[in-house]
C-alpha cells in the first residue's frame, strides 16, 4: 500500500473497464488523470487490485471502486461494476490507516490493530468460521460484502492479501495467515489464523499472488509459498510451505519490499532496486532481458535514480524516485504504464504528470508524487504541489 499526506490528488491511468479508473466512465487512459471526486478528500494511501481499487483518507475514511460482483467494494453489489468512488460506510465509525486487495476479497486495519475483511470468502480468505451444513460438511459464505472483523485476538500492524489468502502482522512483530495459500486443490483451506512458524520481529510483509514476504528487524528477507517463476528469489523453482531466506541480498541495507502477482522486488537504503521472479513483458526491468529471475539482480536502469518505492502489479511495476518522479516499466496495454504509448518495454520509461496545478496554487511548480500503488491492468498514485518557491518534502 502506498500512503503520504497533505492536500492531495489521486491519479488514475490504465484499464477503465470495470471503473477502477474512478472517473466516472469506464474508458481506459494512457496518460495519468486526477479522480476530480477525490481531490477534497484528502487522500493518505491507495492500493489497486486487479480490477478494483481503494483510497484511504486522512481522517480514517475508506473509498473503493471498481469490480464489485463479489462484495469486493465493501457494499452489496447492485452493480457489477462502480466507476465512482465510494464511503464504505461499515468502516465510517472507525479510523483505516491500512488496507489490502487481493484477487476479489479486501483488508483493512484501524488504528487500534483490529482487522476487517470482505469480498470472495469461498477459500476462507475473509476469515469467518463455517456453518454447519445439514450433512456435517463444512460450507464458507461465498461472498460477504459488508466488512466483518477478522483474527479478532490478534493485534494487527499490517494486512496483505493474496490470490485466495490473507496475511498480517501483528504488533509482536509476528505474521499469521489463513485462506487457501495455494492454487485450488492443493492444500486444505482455513478460516481460522495460523502463525507462520520461524519468524520473528518482523518489519514489513508483501504478498504476491501466491508468494509471501516478510523482512525482519535484523535486515533478513525471507520467502514462501509458490515459486513457478522464481518470486521466491532461492535460486530455484521449488514451493515453500515454510519461510527460507532470500538469496544474494547479503551485504544491502533492505528498507522496502513489493510483490507482484509473479514477481518480487526489494529496495535498498542506497535508493536501488533489486528485482526477481517473473521477467515476462519486461516487468522486472531489465531492459530487453526479459527471461525469469531466480535470484535478486540489481536493476541497473535505474541507476542514478534515488528510488523511495517500488509498486508491483500483476504484469508491471513502477518506481517513485525520492523527488516525486515515477517510472513505469512492463506490459503496456491497455496504458497502465501511463506515457501516452501501449508499448510493452523493460526499459523504465518516466511518467509524465502534466496536469494544471491546483486552485489557488502559485502557477510556477511541478506535482511530486508521493506514493505509486500498481493493480492488474491499472496505476494509482498519490501527488501533491510543490511550488518554486517551496523546498520538496
Amino acid at each position: 500500500m502506498a500512503t503520504t499526506g497533505g492536500n492531495s490528488i489521486v491519479l488514475a491511468w490504465g484499464s477503465g473497464e470495470d471503473g477502477q479508473l474512478g472517473m466516472g466512465n469506464w474508458e481506459e487512459k494512457d496518460w495519468v488523470y486526477s479522480i476530480r471526486s477525490l481531490e477534497s478528500k484528502n487522500v493518505v494511501a491507495v492500493v489497486a487490485g486487479s480490477r478494483n481499487s481503494l483510497a484511504i483518507c486522512e481522517n480514517g475514511n475508506l473509498y473503493t471502486w471498481g469490480w464489485n460482483q463479489r462484495g469486493t467494494l465493501g457494499h452489496p453489489p447492485d452493480k457489477k461494476t462502480e466507476s465512482v468512488p465510494s464511503l464504505v460506510k461499515a468502516l465510517s465509525n472507525v479510523k483505516i490507516i491500512q488496507a489490502a486487495i487481493g484477487g476479489w476479497h479486501c483488508l483493512a486495519v484501524d488504528d487500534q490493530g483490529c482487522a476487517y475483511a470482505w469480498g470472495g470468502n469461498e477459500y476462507g480468505q475473509c476469515g469467518e468460521e463455517p456453518e454447519r451444513m445439514d450433512d456435517n460438511r463444512r460450507a464458507f459464505r461465498r461472498d460477504i460484502s459488508i466488512p466483518q472483523r477478522c483474527a479478532p485476538r490478534l493485534s494487527v500492524r499490517e494486512v496483505a492479501a493474496g490470490g485466495t489468502h490473507s496475511v498480517v502482522l501483528t504488533h509482536e512483530g509476528h505474521v499469521w495467515t489463513w485462506g487457501q495459500p495455494w492454487p485450488p486443490g492443493d492444500i486444505k483451506q482455513i478460516s481460522t489464523p495460523v502463525r507462520v512458524q520461524g519468524l520473528e520481529r518482523v518489519r514489513l510483509i508483501a504478498v504476491g499472488a501466491f508468494h509471501n514476504l516478510a523482512l525482519t528487524e535484523d535486515g533478513i528477507l525471507w520467502a514462501w509459498g509458490n515459486n513457478e517463476y522464481g518470486q521466491l528469489g532461492t535460486g530455484d523453482t521449488q514451493p515453500r510451505s515454510h519461510p527460507i531466506p532470500v538469496q544474494g541480498l547479503s551485504g544491502l541495507t533492505l528498507v522496502d519490499i513489493a510483490a507482484g502477482g509473479w514477481h518480487s522486488t526489494a529496495l535498498t537504503d542506497q535508493g536501488e532496486v533489486y528485482a526477481w521472479g517473473r521477467g515476462e513483458h519486461g516487468r522486472l526491468g531489465f531492459g530487453d532481458d526479459k527471461s525469469s529471475k531466480m535470484v535478486p539482480q540489481k536493476v541497473q536502469l535505474l541507476d542514478g535514480e534515488s528510488i523511495a518505492q517500488v509498486s508491483c502489479g500483476g504484469t508491471h511495476s513502477v518506481a517513485r524516485t525520492s523527488d516525486g518522479r515515477m517510472f513505469s516499466f512492463g506490459r503496456g496495454d491497455h496504458g497502465r504504464l501511463g506515457y501516452g504509448k501501449k508499448i510493452t518495454t523493460g526499459h523504465p520509461m518516466e511518467v509524465p504528470v502534466d496536469l494544471p496545478p491546483p486552485g489557488g496554487a502559485p502557477p510556477s511548480g511541478l506535482w511530486h508524487v508521493t506514493a505509486v500503488a500498481c493493480g492488474g491492468r491499472h496505476t494509482l498514485a498519490i501527488a501533491l504541489w510543490a511550488a518554486d518557491n517551496e523546498p520538496d518534502e
